[in-house]
């Protein structure tokens, strides 16, 4: 276990969690922001990034487990993500739409933050989120984030309008 929250539990993901990782990228909805599902392989692909970032950083997108039921509902955690001509550290979150509409996400990006300035010491961190994504804008903003810039990124043939929100450490 990496840390917890009064709900959530974090640890490194592997590969027993294929299948639970693919009940989150390979949703339709959940994915609308990528321009839709992700295929066995891209889902695998997904996963051995996660594992290679733990051993270059000893972080990287983490299995969020629900403590009452001992389920995997999304992932969250901390990615060095580009962003124009430089790199920054990212939150990111993806959970299982099943689990949507009940704090997970907010809960889990806060913990993340909270990791960021206190373990890494970072003076900063982000979200970078596609404009249409309001719900994770939302949670962003819920996280203590303001809207700082915005950047098109070309991904699977699209042009996709993104913002960064910022946090700073206090």
């Amino acid at each position: 276990m990496i840390f917890q929250t009064e709900r959530l539990y974090f640890r490194e993901m592997n590969q027993g969690d294929f299948e639970a990782l693919c009940q989150i990228l390979q949703d339709r909805e959940t994915m609308y922001a990528y321009e839709g599902p992700f295929t066995d392989q891209e889902v695998q692909e997904w996963l051995d990034r996660q594992i290679a970032r733990y051993r270059k950083w000893n972080f990287g997108l983490w299995a969020v487990i629900l403590k009452e039921t001992g389920i995997m509902i999304g992932q969250c955690g901390l990615t060095m993500q580009p962003w124009k001509e430089t790199e920054v550290l990212e939150i990111g979150y993806l959970f299982n739409r099943a689990y949507w509409h009940k704090g997970y996400a907010t809960e889990a990006a806060r913990a993340c933050k909270k990791y960021a300035f206190e373990t890494l010491q970072a003076e900063e961190v982000c979200s970078i989120i596609r404009d249409t994504n309001t719900a994770s804008q939302n949670v962003a903003i819920r996280n203590g984030m303001e809207k700082a810039d915005s950047f098109t990124k070309h991904y699977r043939g699209v042009d996709m309008p993104h913002y960064r929100y910022i946090a700073r450490r206090k």
